[in-house]
C-alpha cells in the first residue's frame, strides 16, 4: 500500500489573500457570511476578470448587499452583474 497524501493546494496571490479577508470582514456578520464563504469557496478558480466583479460587487454598502443577496429587495439595474447573481444564487441556496 502506498502513502499517498494529496498536494498541498498552492498558496493564494496576494490580491486573492486580500479579497478573501475583506469578503470575510465586510462589517456586518450577516454579509460576512453570504459573500466571505461565497469568494472563500471559488476564489482559487477565479479568472482576473472575475476577482474585478468581485471587487467591484464589494464596493455596494453592506445593507444594500444584504437586502439584494436574501432576496430582501430586488437587485436594481445600475447594480446587476453575473457575479452579483452568482453569490445572491448561492445565498439563497443556504436558506
Amino acid at each position: 500500500m502506498t502513502d499517498f497524501q494529496n498536494p498541498a493546494p498552492e498558496p493564494l496571490d496576494n490580491r486573492r489573500r486580500r479579497l478573501i479577508y475583506r469578503a470575510q470582514h465586510r462589517g456586518t456578520y450577516e454579509n460576512d457570511l453570504l459573500i466571505g464563504d461565497f469568494v472563500a469557496a471559488r476564489i482559487a478558480a477565479m479568472s482576473e476578470a472575475e476577482l474585478d466583479e468581485i471587487e467591484a460587487v464589494m464596493e455596494f454598502p453592506d445593507a444594500e448587499l444584504a437586502d439584494w443577496l436574501t432576496g430582501r429587495q430586488p437587485i436594481p439595474p445600475h447594480a446587476d452583474s453575473p457575479m452579483l447573481q452568482r453569490i445572491r444564487a448561492a445565498a439563497l441556496a443556504r436558506f
